[in-house]
């Protein structure tokens, strides 16, 4: 945070609103309170800026969570490797896969709340003069 905005990666990081980087995307706050993983305010409570552009429009997460846990499994095979190291002849792929799994099961939810954060900042530009 610099000269009191958020930076683009903090507001990533954080789901806040692309347009303004203040306002929560998500009414709770906490990803893994499941039953309201998904739950979103219709408009940013800072900026008014819409949060579902349209019908349909939280489709295209799916591709950007894909990419999401396709980097962080190769992050994951590469600290497996270099600690443990990967073999077919003693089975460690087989250990590295159910790590990697375990790992992606706990990180989903955030996951889900990150790849909506990040498809909506490709459609919504920072705009801070905007804020209501």
């Amino acid at each position: 945070m610099t000269n009191g905005r958020m930076s683009y990666i903090s507001s990533l990081l954080l789901n806040k609103c692309p347009r303004c980087r203040k306002g929560d995307l998500f009414k709770n706050q906490n990803p893994y309170v499941l039953k309201k993983v998904f739950d979103m305010h219709d408009h940013c409570p800072v900026c008014g800026q819409k949060t579902e552009l349209e019908i349909g429009f939280w489709y295209g997460t799916g591709y950007v969570s894909y990419v999401i846990a396709v980097l962080f499994s190769l992050f994951n095979l590469a600290w497996y490797w270099l600690i443990f190291g990967i073999s077919w002849r003693d089975d460690s792929v087989y250990h590295w896969l159910i790590t990697n799994g375990i790992l992606l099961a706990l990180i989903m939810p955030g996951l889900i709340r990150w790849s909506r954060t990040l498809y909506l900042s490709f459609f919504v530009s920072y705009e801070p003069a905007r804020v209501n």
